[in-house]
């Protein structure tokens, strides 16, 4: 393992310029993936990193000495705590993160299972806590517009809990060519002369649209819809946050398929 003790070092320049920039992270490809529960489920998914920056204090915790025994010596840093502090985002957490190239996966010809399309969802709480959503649910493609918050985002990353690793996330498609592949009827939420959640067969595969979390879904997918659903709200709030409504939808569909 190589230590990395000095500010000026270029591999420590560079994570510090990829931890402080969204943009950064989306130029150059690359993740950070931090904590041990994101670092463990990439190594189940995905192989070996590109880097792995631990803390001397990290590898006093069993936890995370088990994972780094998992990663290439080769590909391994050591950084004091006080240098893994301008790199992370986490408060209270065991100081290890991985360095890895962004997955990027094969748009298909055509689109017949279900599968999840945020239009403009921009919270990337909101987006993560989706991706998570849907993988649970079993889906394997998510779908992001533009205007989407960066799916490879620290905060997007932690809030998906490893999600990204079990699905094919797809950005900035623009919704007039993805209609043009979707096998499965375009189905949306809408709060106004929809038919009951739990009234609509949802047996069959969907296309599920999910919009800002202000305006909605958006017009060209409004005209492309075949199907609208309501989810009931006898509390009488006029709306549910766009995460906790995609995970009632993805799991009543679910449900029904399990008939």
């Amino acid at each position: 393992m190589k230590p990395i003790t000095s500010r000026d070092n270029p591999l420590y320049k560079r994570l510090k310029a990829l931890a402080g920039s969204t943009a950064q992270q989306r130029r150059s490809g690359h993740a950070l993936l931090e904590g041990l529960h994101l670092a463990a489920a990439y190594l189940d998914t995905a192989g070996q990193p590109e880097t792995c920056v631990v803390t001397e204090g990290a590898l006093t915790h069993e936890e995370a000495r088990a994972i780094v025994g998992r990663i290439e010596e080769k590909r391994v840093v050591v950084l004091p705590d006080a240098l893994f502090g301008q790199l992370s985002s986490v408060v209270h957490g065991v100081g290890m993160l991985l360095l890895v190239e962004k997955i990027d996966s094969r748009m298909p010809e055509r689109i017949t299972e279900t599968c999840v399309i945020l239009d403009g969802v921009q919270d990337a709480g909101n987006v993560g806590s989706i991706l998570r959503s849907a993988a649970a649910a079993g889906i394997k493609r998510v779908f992001c517009a533009p205007g989407t918050a960066y799916a490879w985002s620290s905060k997007v990353l932690r809030s998906g809990m490893g999600a990204h690793f079990l699905l094919d996330i797809f950005e900035d498609v623009e919704a007039d060519g993805l209609i043009a592949r979707l096998d499965a009827p375009v189905t949306i939420t809408d709060s106004h002369g929809a038919t009951a959640i739990y009234d609509c067969d949802l047996s069959g595969a969907l296309a599920w649209v999910f919009g800002n979390e202000g305006a909605g879904v958006s017009q060209i997918w409004r005209d492309a819809v075949t199907y609208r659903v309501t989810i009931p709200q006898p509390g009488g709030m006029e709306s549910l946050n766009v995460a906790a409504a995609a995970a009632i939808c993805l799991f009543e569909q679910c449900r029904q398929q399990r008939r």
